[in-house]
């Protein structure tokens, strides 16, 4: 069996691991490179042809698992994509997002990489090449094994976003585990994450493996002092959100908080197309929900409406959001403030030092949110500069990713001694301690494969 490691190879974006075998191949994930520009050059490239790819089995529908499935296609792949319904339904919206951010971005990017000597970016995919994608999905329940082109496989619940999997095959006699992406347990509305059987091989992320999270009802107690202390200041709150998941969950406290009586009268803003039409998905899938919200569902028919929410969809609705003076809580896209609605939102908010902006989720290299937790004073939004006076707060605790002793426990009941443990989807940073630990503790010696690199077990 041979593994190169198109992407997710100490970095955390682009998920891509071609699996060789006999005379077969497959794909576990075919994501997109994120973040800087350097790491979005690589989006074109593989090692392989596409044409020979037999299938791909996806683990979720982030766009940094999912997001190069179009390009694939458009390069001759002809194949099935396994995933479970709700990875295919959130799939099939983050691929169209992605496709017209693409095409509404591509003139300006390329006026200025032609400014800067750079050769012009083509469009990696556009929007009908997305619908190209839909005809190969092929829908996947938990717990069951399928097998294809000799292949037997199943999908475990990941625990990390709604429908996420973790994937148990059997390739060539072996036991092998790809985590896909682990969950942060105690979440408030999906299960957390199971525990596969113990493998031969495991591929397994490192977001944050060099680190502890804090407990997500310490996070939430963080979140409403952040949101309350801001309030005093009469200031607004920005809320960088990916669209999947963190959105759903920040709403759910809000909901939460007022309910209880601890949110004062503000204005809440979902200032996210993505995310109001991913927030209606969750109600499509309550299979993949935790047992009290299935049961909140089932008694309201509805999950997250309160009365400060409303919901922004046309631009004209966001532009209004700027000339709004009282307090207001604003959650836009995208997580990490590489584009999207909060770039908007930080020109007209990041100067007033009465304003907030909490981070809920990791910012990568390269990013505006990243320049932004290191402290930078002045940040670039649209060609001009910003000074950045509002207080940042960044709780952890809300990721949805597990953090060093989850994972540890993870990888502790998933393997022994002989296991072959390859760590991905992670910075040099965050893999080596963990995998200093994991020889300390476990007595296993993980790999950490560079980018495009072949591994043969």
């Amino acid at each position: 069996m041979k593994i190169t490691f198109n992407g997710a190879a100490q970095v955390v974006t682009g998920s891509c691991h071609l699996i060789e075998t006999g005379e077969k191949k497959f794909l576990l994930d075919c994501g997109m490179f994120q973040g800087s520009e350097e790491l979005e050059d690589l989006n074109p490239k593989f090692t392989f042809n596409p044409e020979e790819i037999d299938f791909v089995i996806l683990s979720h529908g982030h766009l940094d698992h999912c997001g190069r499935l179009p390009y694939l296609i458009k390069r001759g792949f002809r194949g099935k994509i396994f995933a479970t319904s709700g990875t295919i339904d959130i799939s099939r919206q983050i691929l169209m997002d992605a496709a017209q951010v693409q095409e509404e971005q591509i003139k300006t990017v390329n006026r200025r990489r032609l400014r800067e000597g750079k050769k012009p970016k083509r469009l990696l995919y556009t929007l009908d090449d997305v619908f190209d994608v839909f005809s190969h999905f092929k829908s996947c329940d938990y717990h069951r094994w399928y097998e294809v082109e000799g292949i037997r496989f199943k999908f475990l619940d990941a625990g990390h976003i709604l429908c996420s999997e973790t994937v148990e095959l059997e390739v060539e006699g072996k036991r092998l585990v790809f985590s896909g992406d682990i969950g942060n347990r105690g979440k408030p509305l999906i299960r957390d994450p199971e525990i596969p059987k113990e493998a031969d091989i495991v591929i397994m992320e490192t977001t944050y493996a060099d680190r502890k999270h804090k407990s997500f009802k310490e996070s939430v107690e963080e979140f409403k002092e952040a949101v309350l202390s801001t309030f005093k200041r009469n200031g607004v709150v920005l809320i960088p959100t990916f669209a999947l998941e963190r959105a759903q969950d920040i709403l759910y406290i809000l909901k939460k908080m007022y309910e209880d009586g601890e949110l004062p009268p503000c204005k809440v803003f979902l200032d996210s197309p993505l995310a109001i039409s991913i927030t209606q998905t969750f109600k499509r899938h309550p299979e993949c929900l935790e047992d009290r919200v299935l049961e909140e569902l089932k008694r309201r028919g509805e999950i997250f409406n309160f009365p400060y929410l409303e919901f922004t969809r046309r631009v004209e609705e966001s532009k209004r959001i700027n000339d709004y003076r009282g307090r207001a809580i604003i959650i836009a896209g995208n997580g990490m403030c590489t584009g999207g609605r909060i770039l908007h939102h930080l020109k007209h908010r990041a100067w007033d030092e009465r304003n907030s902006i909490i981070f809920v989720g990791y910012q990568a290299q390269g990013t505006i949110g990243r320049e932004i937790v290191e402290g930078a004073r002045k940040i670039k939004v649209f060609n001009e500069s910003v000074a950045v006076k509002l207080r940042v707060y960044t709780i952890n605790g809300f990721s949805s990713h597990a953090d060093q002793p989850q994972l540890l426990d993870w990888l502790k009941r998933t393997s022994d001694r002989k296991t072959e443990v390859i760590l991905v989807h992670g910075e040099l940073k965050a893999m080596k301690p963990f995998k200093e630990l994991v020889e300390r503790k476990l007595g296993i010696s993980p790999k950490m494969p560079e980018l495009y690199s072949t591994l043969v077990i």
